[in-house]
């Protein structure tokens, strides 16, 4: 039988001195390398797949990815998201010329607050669909959804000049017209997600910037083209321009990361119990709730006012719209500089003081006889200022949301959130309208409406940063 040193010095790899074995080491001896190699990515899988489905984890974290950046395939991708918007919310941010003419013209037996219900209908789609449109991005990618989102586009502008009846109206502008922005606005920026994570804020704010140009075109276009060649031809031009927009946009938005192991298409609302996460969606709905009322009434305020002519009426939409152009980028900028969620707050300042120091006094000045002449300049400046700090509101909400998980599921994350923000896009025209009927036909209660859901949208997206890292204002985040 062997003894205690022979049993010791059979292996090779490793001798001992003779005599009394030593003290173990504090630390264990160093593992072979490729013990390691083959360890780690079990080790990473486990880590991911013990996920809490209620939590969770910054992006620069987790993320095991790079990002380009930049590059050509990059800003391809932010140029046909651009073109994309131009047409789904180029189509939103036109809604007020819309629910101008028609009632006035197709359904002026109706009341505000019921032709209000076709617009409400329209961008309650535009974002509660999300709610499986932004899984099945994850899942599959863009290129069909994109398809899906031009052809409704095109049809519902096609279909338009042809309705005549209030449910017509609902039909088609209401419901296909928000199922096609829906398809095409969240693929086109959660596929920006893929290509940057530092510069996310700047390119989402470029692309987000194709919505508020065609806000700028699309209302001093209707108001040239309805005077001349009608309604009909009107939006068949416009169905026309979107269909050549779309073709870049379903050539360039593509994705580059792999489906996330195990996505499915089903939503998780799970995530809610993420306190950042519900207090950012509560802040959104609040946001929505006050976007959409001047968008929807300052063309008409401005129409009943008798301050300023009729096609000033078009050209002020116009005018808010180029606000939010710059507005869309510069606050992208701006996130990438300070913080994006610190930019959500300034920019949520900027909205709620104009809505009450600009609006609400131009609002009172017209229930006055004679009407007062301050209020064009004020309505024009409260145009500029809510338009460019409103822009943030579309720019920056997905990347404030994509700060709070991991980019595979950033589509889950991105549609969750508003579907629960759709239904203050669905109760806030309608709201509006009862609003000014409740206020014999004036728009003061409007303006104190709008000033005051930024009140609250500025308070709840507040905690949600200090959930993060506290009420310190120095802090980026």
């Amino acid at each position: 039988m062997p003894t205690h040193t022979e049993q010791l010095t059979l292996k090779p790899s490793r001798t001992y001195p003779e005599g009394p074995i030593p003290a173990a080491p504090r630390t264990l001896p160093p593992a072979d390398e490729q013990q390691l190699a083959a360890l780690q990515p079990k080790c990473l899988e486990s880590q991911e797949d013990e996920k809490l489905p209620g939590v969770t984890y910054s992006t620069e974290q987790t993320d095991a990815v790079t990002y380009p950046e930049g590059g050509l395939e990059a800003w391809l991708v932010v140029f046909g998201s651009f073109m994309g918007t131009i047409a789904c919310f180029g189509m939103m941010n036109s809604v007020g010329v819309f629910q101008a003419y028609i009632s006035t013209h197709q359904l002026h037996q109706y009341s505000q607050d019921e032709i209000g219900w076709i617009f409400s209908v329209y961008t309650f789609l535009a974002f509660f669909c999300g709610v499986q449109i932004g899984p099945i991005f994850d899942a599959k990618g863009p290129r069909w959804l994109v398809l899906a989102a031009s052809i409704l586009l095109v049809l519902s502008m096609l279909l338009l000049g042809f309705c005549r009846q209030f449910y017509q109206f609902l039909i088609v502008f209401g419901i296909l017209g928000g199922l096609g922005t829906s398809l095409m606005f969240t693929p086109a920026f959660s596929a920006i997600g893929h290509f940057f994570l530092v510069g996310r804020g700047t390119a989402t704010g470029i692309a987000a910037a194709g919505g508020s140009f065609g806000g700028v075109v699309f209302p001093l276009m209707l108001q040239q083209l309805f005077p001349r060649v009608g309604f009909a031809w009107s939006t068949r031009i416009m169905a026309l321009i979107f269909f050549a927009v779309c073709i870049p946009a379903n050539i360039f938005i593509r994705s580059r990361l792999p489906p996330k192991q195990g996505s499915t298409v089903l939503p998780d609302f799970g995530i809610f119990r993420n306190a950042a996460f519900s207090f950012t969606t509560a802040s959104y709905f609040f946001l929505e709730w006050g976007l959409f009322m001047p968008i929807a009434y300052l063309t008409i305020f401005v129409q009943e006012s008798g301050t300023m002519s009729n096609a000033f009426s078009y050209q002020i939409l116009a005018i808010f719209n180029a606000g939010s152009c710059f507005g869309r980028w510069a606050s992208g900028w701006l996130a990438d500089k300070i913080g994006r969620y610190n930019a959500m707050l300034l920019t949520m300042f900027l909205c709620g003081s104009s809505a009450l120091a600009m609006w609400l006094p131009s609002t009172g000045l017209a229930t006055s006889f004679p009407a007062s002449p301050a209020i064009m300049p004020l309505a024009v400046v409260f145009s500029v200022i809510f338009g460019f700090a409103s822009g943030a509101g579309i720019s920056l909400t997905p990347v404030c949301v994509g700060q709070l998980c991991i980019t595979e599921e950033y589509g889950r994350y991105y549609a969750t959130c508003y579907t629960m923000v759709s239904f203050s896009t669905l109760t806030g025209i309608p709201i509006g309208g009862a609003l000014v009927s409740a206020c014999g036909g004036k728009y003061w209660g409007v303006a104190v409406f709008t000033g005051m859901s930024y009140v609250l949208s500025f308070a709840c997206l507040a905690c949600a940063r200090a959930s993060r890292v506290g009420w310190a204002p120095g802090k980026k985040y």
